[in-house]
């Protein structure tokens, strides 16, 4: 029987179901309606969130309704552009998934079904800080108001409508998917365009003498955090100072204004920090800046999966410096011999179970070799001072 959606569930990080026709939504029901007089009613559920490989998080997204039969509720506000749905729930509160889930692929699907950019943006599970925060994207990816579900009443109707995002890895865009061939260049250029009214321009000089010292930001994790933190910061920030840099200490929380993170990083030549969320922000680096992550022991797939990705997507330099056992808080803990710090990778082989997860990245400090990070940031400054050379 031919119904006027469909849902593919064969992905193994996403369901999509897409309605072809007119539909009516009822956010008191979260139910999408299609009328066939014709047909027998016909329901799909939908939880419209790109981790459906992990259980425990797809447990606690919203179920969305999709519902084909002989009727359907009046409709009270009229809408000319599609739908695409999705929730804004699950990990939404941490950046890096913010915009591993959540923006990129909300412009993987945009790109993919809408390149006009004429679309509304119907979310599940919507927060008002979600939307303060992430204001700027979100105007730049759709013109049109918000819907938000849990705050509206009224029946809203649709030419047609995309339910759940297309996601293609983590911090991944692959051109070869999309019909018009975007990649993750292009949405830096989306975010120089929510960021900027003018297009990229070369770091302002400190100074006006050519001898000027290249920009380092040190992103750094927030006090009310006690795990991956640089122990000797105030030593490895005097290192930097004598190797040549000017040295900014970030240390983004919840409410850092990504406007001003952006103006921060775009304006500077080196991107410092330890594995963790905060590196996210290496989205705002520009290509040929430098981006250096610090990796402590048993992140190591992690790191260039989730961070040194972005690098290698923007044509930004990238350097890891991999922590030695001796770096690691965890040595104190558990002895250097142990196969935890020996062998992580022997310990990862039947996967990455919470109790394991959290050993690495919620126990784990780092104290930086001062001789061996130097010469790290050695190379980091030549990158840079090529990438100024470059810039004037």
């Amino acid at each position: 029987m031919s119904y006027q959606f469909s849902c593919n569930r064969t992905y193994l990080r996403y369901d999509l179901c897409t309605i072809d026709g007119s539909t009516v939504l009822d956010p008191t029901t979260s139910t999408f309606f299609t009328m066939d007089p014709t047909i027998p009613v016909h329901v799909e559920k939908i939880r419209p969130y790109p981790r459906k490989y992990e259980d425990y998080i797809m447990g606690q997204i919203k179920e969305l309704n999709l519902v084909s039969g002989p009727s359907s509720p009046q409709c009270t506000i009229r809408h000319e552009s599609p739908a695409i749905v999705f929730s804004a729930g699950g990990y939404t509160g941490n950046l890096f998934h913010a915009f591993n889930d959540g923006l990129i692929p909300l412009f993987i699907t945009a790109s993919s079904f809408y390149p006009d950019g004429d679309f509304i943006i119907v979310v599940s599970e919507f927060h008002d800080w979600w939307q303060s925060k992430y204001a700027e994207i979100l105007k730049v990816l759709s013109k049109h108001p918000i819907v938000a579900l849990e705050k509206d009443n009224a029946t809203h109707c649709f030419p047609s409508a995309t339910l759940g995002l297309i996601a293609h890895g983590f911090m991944a865009i692959d051109p070869t998917l999309i019909p018009t061939s975007k990649t993750l260049m292009h949405f830096r250029d989306l975010l120089e365009k929510a960021y900027t009214q003018n297009p990229i321009l070369p770091s302002p000089p400190l100074d006006p003498k050519p001898e000027r010292r290249p920009r380092l930001v040190l992103t750094c994790r927030g006090n009310d955090v006690s795990s991956r933190r640089i122990l000797n910061q105030d030593e490895v920030i005097q290192v930097m100072k004598e190797i040549g840099f000017d040295v900014i200490v970030f240390q983004p929380n919840r409410y850092t204004s990504l406007s001003e993170a952006y103006a921060m990083l775009n304006s500077s030549h080196v991107m410092v920090g330890v594995h963790g969320a905060a590196l996210t922000h290496a989205l705002f680096l520009r290509p040929r800046s430098v981006f250096m992550q610090v990796v402590p022991i048993g992140t190591e797939w992690a790191a260039d999966a989730f961070y040194g990705r972005i690098a290698k997507g923007l044509n930004v330099n990238y350097l890891e410096y991999k922590i030695r056992v001796e770096e690691s808080s965890l040595m104190e803990k558990y002895g250097k011999d142990n196969v935890l710090l020996k062998d992580p990778s022997a310990v990862q082989k039947k996967g990455w179970p919470t109790e394991i997860m959290d050993i690495y990245l919620k126990q784990q400090n780092v104290k930086l070799d001062l001789v061996r990070f130097r010469k790290s940031l050695k190379s980091a400054y030549l990158m840079a001072k090529k990438f100024m050379h470059k810039e004037r």
